[in-house]
């Protein structure tokens, strides 16, 4: 009968430190590159949504005056899709919107009758929330398209 022989060191398994190292910075490298371009994306998709809402609200608008034969004044403002402003602005009103939206960034939309750029302006003022501004906090209006 043979001897049962044990190895004299058992193999330890596991990574090494410069394994753990070479592994963080290819994780480090490839987030470098990825974040800002995700980044970058999160605006250009916020600037489309308040076009898309801006085109939406700009509908209602024209659905609006196709039934009271006018748009609704500054002073009635945009709720005036929403709920009636009275028979004096409204007669034939109806519902345009269930409700206004919010822009993109949880402000409300702004209106204004007769606009500047054209019959009337539906316009956000960006991130910043305040006029003027450039990239994200670029006022997007309906003049625009």
């Amino acid at each position: 009968m043979r001897p049962i022989r044990t190895p004299r060191r058992v193999a330890q398994q596991g990574f090494t430190l410069l394994e753990i190292m070479v592994v963080v910075v290819i994780i480090g490298l490839l987030a470098a590159i990825v974040v800002p371009n995700f980044i970058g994306q999160l605006d250009t998709a916020a600037k489309n949504r308040a076009k898309q809402d801006i085109r939406g609200i700009e509908t209602a608008l024209n659905l609006f005056r196709l039934d009271n034969f006018k748009y609704p004044s500054t002073a009635d403002g945009l709720q005036a899709l929403v709920s009636n402003p009275g028979e004096a602005s409204a007669p034939n009103w109806k519902q345009q919107l269930p409700r206004l939206p919010l822009d993109p960034w949880n402000k409300p939309y702004q209106y204004a009758y007769p606009g500047q750029h054209g019959e009337f302006d539906v316009f956000t003022f960006g991130a910043d929330g305040q006029e003027g501004g450039e990239g994200v906090n670029a006022d997007i209006g309906n003049w625009e398209f």
